[in-house]
């Protein structure tokens, strides 16, 4: 039972004091009220015992809650700054009680997120392009995105305190209004409509938060990682689940990245596993043959290597050089390299001479 297990846990909060409770939530010293609060709602979603069965997960779970109940709180905050963990021991002691990390959990997240029937908020789709390379090699690129979340001041509820939430006068807090309409001389009819003073909400509020001014929620730009891995197939979907906007009347939908290859003229190209290159060559290579390097997506070098004429357009298949094979990175499909033989813009006339005299064997008197 997690109820027994937690216990244990909480018996054991002293240990959790040991570690850096900013290390705990991945943050630094600097981080602001906002960024905690991101911190610990990434991570507590991370770690929650009911989705994470790793054995050590709600362990994890309960310091997150811990490290985030002592950062939230201005006073908390700021004697574990100056004093550390022995400042904010001698703090705590003679209370002996530390909040409970699941009904931290359900406060933060407004008090519904296990709830099967939640209506779930608008998921967000955006294309993003990166370097071939990156999707060649694999990569970490960060990004923000600008989004909604709820109000660190009022938790979502827009009052500025929790005695500015007051019933509706208007429908008792139903919600609804019954409202009586005649149809005939002595016969009318009742109909339920949604209270037009609270909106069908039930509550009205005396003073807005002024934080949000009522709104419930604030914008805000967290900082994401996109970990690429290599031989990413072209469209492939990225999911940052519950990362959409939030708001106090449904659960935070997802955030999906549609992961796609810059494109670029002259360049690399890319079809699945397959990896296409045009190499320009001068008319002498394309007789007598050459030896050229070619510098790959990761830097490493390809060998090209060709004797005898190379016709215009042809193309030379290099096995194994080309994209990674996504479900199998070690294996990778081929590389597919064409010829492009460049021609002078002009012949001097001792090189017309050279020409004539090896192609028509007359000395270059003839006419062209």
């Amino acid at each position: 039972m997690l109820s027994v297990s937690l216990f244990a846990i909480l018996l054991c909060s002293s240990l959790v004091l040991a570690a850096d409770l900013y290390k705990i939530l991945d943050l630094h010293r600097s981080a602001s009220e906002q960024d905690i609060r991101y911190a610990y709602k990434k991570l507590s979603k991370k770690y929650h015992p009911d989705k994470n069965k790793e054995k050590d997960a709600e362990e994890k779970f309960v310091n997150i809650a811990h490290a985030y109940e002592v950062l939230s709180d201005p006073e908390k905050k700021q004697i574990y700054d100056r004093h550390g963990e022995e400042g904010l021991k001698a703090h705590e002691s003679g209370h002996g009680q530390h909040a409970n990390p699941f009904d931290m959990f359900s406060n933060v997240f407004g008090g519904n997120r296990q709830r099967d029937n939640v209506r779930r908020g608008p998921t967000s789709l955006t294309e993003f392009e990166v370097d071939l390379a990156d999707m060649y090699k694999g990569s970490s690129i960060d990004f923000m995105i600008k989004k909604k979340i709820l109000c660190d001041h009022c938790r979502g509820t827009g009052a500025a305190s929790d005695g500015d939430i007051h019933s509706c006068g208007g429908c008792g807090g139903s919600g609804v209004k019954i409202v009586k309409q005649q149809i005939f001389p002595g016969m009318f009819a009742q109909t339920q409509q949604t209270c037009n003073d609270c909106g069908g909400r039930g509550t009205v509020i005396k003073r807005k938060c002024p934080h949000c001014n009522g709104n419930k929620v604030i914008d805000w730009t967290p900082h994401y990682t996109l970990e690429i891995t290599p031989g990413m197939p072209e469209g492939h979907e990225v999911v940052f689940h519950g990362e959409g906007d939030e708001s106090p009347d449904w659960e935070a939908g997802d955030v999906v990245l549609r992961v796609r290859s810059r494109k670029s003229q002259g360049g690399w190209r890319r079809k699945q596993s397959s990896l296409y290159w045009r190499e320009s060559i001068s008319v002498d290579e394309a007789l007598l043959g050459f030896d050229k390097n070619l510098t790959h997506l990761d830097g490493h070098v390809v060998r090209m290597q060709r004797s005898g004429v190379t016709q215009p357009g042809f193309v030379e298949v290099i096995e194994g050089e080309g994209m990674p094979r996504f479900e199998n990175p070690s294996r990778h499909g081929d590389l597919y390299v064409e010829y492009n033989v460049v021609l002078p813009s002009e012949l001097s006339p001792q090189m017309h001479q050279r020409l004539s005299k090896v192609f028509r064997g007359d000395g270059g008197h003839d006419e062209l």
